[in-house]
């Protein structure tokens, strides 16, 4: 089966040469995420509480476009500008999963497209 690509607008359109998902026989691999609202198309990163939950939504709007839902991730990707955010990040991240949580890891990195604090990926099988 050829490789099919995901495109929804109720997702940020893609900001370079990528697409916001690929599914590989039964496997979405879902784009880097960051905070911008996909309506206004600006960037929110007002609080790290926020600009992890809009990223959450976007990953819910392109998962939604698959016929899929955060129950079908199986590995998340959290990449961090500081990891002194680790805690809110997780806080919010955990209020999106209660009876099943993906693999994941998180890594502090220097910088983030946009200067934004957080960026998700993550990875979702049918």
């Amino acid at each position: 089966m050829p490789n099919r690509t995901i495109l929804t607008d109720a997702a940020p359109s893609p900001i370079g040469p990528y697409s916001q998902a690929v599914w590989a026989g039964n496997t979405l691999y879902l784009s880097g995420q960051i905070a911008i609202d996909p309506k206004s198309g600006a960037l929110d990163t007002s609080d790290i509480a926020s600009e992890t939950h809009r990223i959450i939504k976007n990953i819910q709007a392109v998962l939604t476009e698959a016929n899929l839902d955060l129950n079908s991730i199986i590995k998340t990707s959290i990449f961090l500008t500081d990891m002194d955010n680790f805690g809110a990040v997780n806080q919010v991240y955990g209020s999106y999963f209660t009876d099943y949580y993906p693999a994941r890891e998180t890594v502090e990195v220097s910088r983030l497209p946009k200067d934004v604090n957080v960026e998700i990926s993550v990875i979702a099988v049918k």
